[in-house]
C-alpha cells in the first residue's frame, strides 16, 4: 500500500496534526491528471508548465540515502586508503566514483559512544554516552532518524544498535526507524551466528543457529534483508542505516579457541602463509566489501543510482582482538594507535561518498570532519531544516566539491576505560591527554601523520590553547568524572565490545 505523502508543520516536535505534502512535483501531476480526464480542449501550454514542474522538482527532489558503517575497520583496511594485502574492489571502485576523505573521524574510539554521536550530532563531551555500557538514547535523542523520518523519508536499520535494550527509550524503533533488524547489545553483536535477533522490537529466533549449529551467518541474513528491502523502497525516498558487524571479532570464541574471527571461510585467502585469525580478519573484510559492491549492483538495477547518497565509514579504528593484531595488515596505515587509543589510528577512519552527478567522481578531500557533522550534513542532503542544539556542522559543500566556508573551530574526544582520555584537534594541531592530571601530548599532523614527535615542550603557546579547549569542550557528568589511570587496573568494563 502506498501511503499518503503527509509532512507536519515543524520540525522541532509540533503537536500539531499532519497536513497534506504539496509540492511542485504533487500539484504538477494533478495538472496533468486534471488536463487527461477533462479531454484535449484545454491547452497545452498549461500541460507544458506542469511538467516543468514536474522536471524542477525531480531536480531538487529528495535523494535516497544509504549509510554503511563498519564495526572495527581501520583507517589502513581500504585498498583506496593505502591496503596492500586485504582485496577491496568495491570499495576502491566506490572511491574512484565518488569522494574520497582523509582527514574523518568517529565519534569515539570504541562503539557505543560513537554510534551516540552518529544519532545525535552531538561530540562524547556533550554526550549522555561516553563509554560502553547500557545506557539507552532517551526520548527525542535521536535526530538522525527522526529527522528524516518527519522529513517524509522511509527508515530503516539492519544490524548492530547498540544505543538501547530491549523495552528502553532508546530502542530503534523509539528512535526513528520505522524498520530494523538486528543486534540490540554491543557483546550479543559479537556472535555471528546468533540463535536469536531482535525484529522491530520483538525477539526474532534463528533455528539455523540453535543448539550450537552455524547455519546462518549473521551478515549474509543482513544482506538478505538489505536486497529485500532496496527491492521494495523505490516509491519514497529511503534512509537505509547498514550498521554492519564486520570485521569486529567474537571475543568470546577468541577467548576459547584463539581465533574470534568469525566467518564461513577463508576464502580468498585460504593459501596465504598467515596465522589462521588474520586470514579470516582479511576474508572478513573482503567479504563486507562483496556485499557493498552487491549494494551497488542492485541500486542500479532498479535504477535508484543517480538518486542515491550511499555513504561508507567505520565507527573507529581497528582492534587487536580474537587473535589478530592491528599491525599485520597495518590496518591503521601510516597512523599511530588502535581502537580505544586516542592516537590519529583509534578515531581517524575511512569516509567514502558518492552521489552521481552530484559528487565529483574521483575527489579526494582533506576538510576536517567529523561523525557530528553527519546529521546537519544529511539533513542538508534531504532539504530538510538543520536541528539547533548541535555539535555538528554542515559539510554539504564540500561533500559536492565546492568550497568550503564551514570550518570547526576544533574537534573534541573524550574516552573513560582505564581512566579518562581527552584529545582535540586544532587545525593542524593534535593535543592528546592520556589520563586526568596527565602531561598533554602535542603533534603537528601536517608534517608527522604517525604522532611520533612531541613537540608540547617547543610550543607552549598551543599546549595552552589546546588545555582551554580541553576544559570547555565537555559538560561536567557526574557518570563520566575525569579520573586518573588505575594504578593496577582490571578488565575495563566496557573491553572486547
Amino acid at each position: 500500500m502506498i501511503m499518503p505523502l503527509t509532512t507536519t508543520s515543524s520540525l522541532k516536535g509540533s503537536s500539531s496534526a499532519p497536513r497534506p505534502f504539496h509540492t511542485p512535483w504533487t500539484r504538477g501531476w494533478a495538472l496533468i491528471l486534471a488536463l487527461a480526464l477533462t479531454g484535449p480542449a484545454f491547452a497545452q501550454g498549461a500541460a507544458n508548465d506542469a511538467r516543468a514542474l514536474v522536471e524542477a522538482a525531480m531536480a531538487r527532489r529528495q535523494p535516497n540515502i544509504l549509510l554503511i558503517v563498519a564495526d572495527d575497520l581501520g583507517y589502513g583496511d581500504l585498498g583506496c586508503y593505502g591496503q596492500q594485502r586485504i582485496r577491496t574492489p568495491n570499495l576502491d571502485r566506490l572511491a574512484r566514483e565518488g569522494a574520497r576523505f582523509t582527514q574523518f573521524y568517529a565519534g569515539s574510539t570504541v562503539c557505543a559512544p560513537s554510534r551516540a554521536v552518529l544519532m545525535t550530532g552531538r561530540h562524547t563531551g556533550h554526550q549522555r554516552i561516553r563509554g560502553n555500557d547500557q545506557r539507552p538514547l532517551l526520548p527525542g535523542e535521536g535526530l538522525l532518524a527522526s529527522l528524516l523520518q518527519k522529513g517524509r523519508y522511509q527508515t530503516a536499520l539492519f544490524g548492530k544498535w547498540g544505543l538501547g535494550q530491549a523495552g528502553s527509550s532508546g530502542e530503534p524503533n523509539r528512535q526513528g526507524f520505522e524498520e530494523w533488524r538486528g543486534y540490540l547489545d554491543q557483546v550479543h553483536a559479537h556472535d555471528y551466528y546468533p540463535s536469536n535477533l531482535f525484529r522491530n522490537g520483538e525477539p526474532w529466533a534463528l533455528p539455523q543457529n540453535e543448539n550450537g549449529r552455524k547455519g546462518l551467518y549473521a551478515q549474509d541474513l543482513f544482506m538478505q534483508m538489505t536486497t529485500n528491502y532496496l527491492r521494495t523502497a523505490q516509491f519514497r525516498p529511503f534512509f537505509l542505516y547498514l550498521a554492519w558487524t564486520l570485521p569486529h571479532a567474537n571475543n568470546e570464541l577468541g577467548r576459547a579457541t584463539g581465533n574470534g574471527m568469525e566467518i564461513p571461510s577463508d576464502a580468498p585467502y585460504s593459501s596465504e602463509p598467515w596465522p589462521a585469525p588474520e586470514k579470516n580478519k582479511a576474508a572478513m573484510i573482503t567479504r563486507m566489501d562483496r556485499d557493498v559492491g552487491r549494494v551497488l549492483d542492485i541500486l542500479r538495477a532498479y535504477k535508484m543510482e543517480t538518486n542515491t547518497l550511499v555513504l561508507f565509514t567505520s565507527d573507529n579504528g581497528p582492534h587487536s582482538e580474537g587473535g589478530v593484531k592491528a599491525e599485520f595488515h597495518k590496518s591503521s596505515g601510516p597512523l599511530r594507535g588502535i581502537k580505544r587509543d586516542m592516537y590519529e589510528g583509534g578515531i581517524r577512519v575511512p569516509l567514502i561518498a558518492r552521489w552521481p552527478g552530484r559528487i565529483p567522481a574521483g575527489r579526494v578531500s582533506e576538510e576536517l570532519w567529523a561523525f557530528w557533522d553527519l546529521l546537519p550534513t544529511l539533513t542538508d542532503c534531504a532539504l530538510l531544516p538543520r536541528p539547533e542544539g548541535i555539535d555538528g556542522l554542515s559539510m554539504y559543500r564540500d561533500l559536492l566539491g565546492l568550497a568550503t566556508t564551514n570550518r570547526h573551530a576544533h574537534l573534541y574526544w573524550e574516552f573513560h576505560e582505564g581512566g579518562s582520555k581527552q584529545a582535540a584537534r586544532v587545525g593542524d594541531w593534535k593535543g592528546i591527554r592520556n589520563e586526568a592530571g596527565g602531561k598533554l601530548e602535542l603533534y603537528n599532523l601536517k608534517s608527522d601523520i604517525g604522532e611520533t614527535n612531541n613537540v608540547a615542550a617547543a610550543r607552549p603557546d598551543v599546549v595552552e590553547k589546546v588545555e582551554a579547549i580541553l576544559k570547555s569542550a565537555r559538560t561536567d557528568d557526574p557518570d563520566w568524572p575525569l579520573k586518573p589511570k588505575p594504578p593496577s587496573p582490571p578488565a575495563a568494563a566496557g573491553a572486547d565490545r
